[in-house]
């Protein structure tokens, strides 16, 4: 049996206790802070929870919210390309009904030239005649429109053939402004025509005193024929043609006007010219409504001279309203 000293066993277990004596206070030293580590863990989450809370709940609510905003965005979206389409497309069917409504108040006007043709040269005819609705206004001006024509030859002839006013028709169009202001439908610019391949009338649109106008009225036309010779001269007969509407009614109408044309009488004065000398030619001047023209009639002769016929045709046509 070994017997080992105190002092030997002292020695041998003295770096143990002193490893152990290190190891617990490092152990004492170590729990107090994790202990205070768990303890601020514990708490850092206790005051983070309820913003999480709030900052998920705020999360849900603006997805929530965003699903009608955007719902909303696109139905103001949509209005507003229908409310623009609608805009367009109502324009454009106004357009088209501007433009419709013109052609048949231009239709209108001419048909109207062309009953009023087919009574000239008839005393007692007549047609009926009816303006469609096309939202502007006809009137009927039978103090409008004066006349004056004059002859002359540089020599003996010097005359006043007619002075009077004729008389007129317009279609007051309800638009401000029209792109064919100018354009005859019928005729042309001359206030005076020679009859072979020149018609009387004169259909076009003016701007008028605040809106365009659809104008009808009648310029007069010049025929020239020879007809042998008289007392040794060469008789030349001139004639002058002349619409006269200032036997009509004065009407200012809106929508459909239903009308009357007839003619009343037609006038014929002559006059002579029995000439010494040779003329060449006779110079016929009209001025109509303030604007003027001529044209020129050569005239036949002989040495002996010449006799001139200048006889006037004039035309009295009546417009009424037609009650039916």
């Amino acid at each position: 049996m070994v017997t080992i000293s105190r002092n030997l066993f002292t020695s041998w277990i003295s770096p143990y206790n002193m490893y152990f004596d290190v190891t617990h206070k490092q152990l004492n030293s170590f729990l107090p802070t994790f202990s205070q580590r768990m303890a601020h863990g514990r708490d850092h989450k206790l005051m983070t929870a309820p913003n999480d809370y709030r900052l998920a709940k705020l999360r849900r609510s603006m997805r929530a919210i965003a699903i009608p905003i955007t719902f909303l965005l696109l139905f103001v979206s949509m209005l507003g390309v229908i409310s623009i389409t609608y805009y367009f497309a109502v324009e454009k069917v106004n357009t088209r009904s501007t433009t419709l409504k013109i052609a048949t108040a231009k239709q209108d006007m001419l048909s109207l030239d062309d009953a009023l043709m087919q009574v000239i040269g008839q005393p007692g005819a007549a047609r009926t005649f009816e303006f469609s609705d096309s939202g502007g206004q006809v009137n009927i001006q039978p103090s409008a429109n004066t006349l004056a024509i004059s002859i002359g030859d540089g020599g003996d002839i010097a005359a006043t053939v007619c002075n009077e006013t004729i008389g007129q028709v317009s279609y007051v169009l309800p638009y401000s402004e029209s792109p064919d202001t100018g354009l005859f439908l019928k005729g042309d610019s001359r206030t005076i025509v020679s009859q072979s391949g020149s018609v009387m009338t004169q259909l076009y649109i003016v701007h008028g005193a605040e809106h365009p106008e659809i104008l009808l009225r009648y310029r007069p036309t010049v025929s020239y024929a020879t007809a042998g010779t008289e007392n040794g001269k060469t008789v030349n007969n001139i004639r002058v043609y002349i619409i006269n509407l200032n036997a009509s009614d004065a009407i200012a109408l809106y929508g459909k006007v239903p009308l009357k044309i007839s003619c009343v009488a037609t006038q014929i004065s002559t006059t002579t010219y029995d000439l010494s000398y040779e003329p060449e030619s006779l110079t016929l001047t009209a001025n109509l409504d303030g604007a003027s023209g001529q044209v020129t009639i050569p005239v036949s002769s002989t040495s002996n001279g010449a006799i001139v016929n200048v006889e006037t045709v004039l035309c009295n046509v009546r417009i009424q309203r037609w009650l039916r």
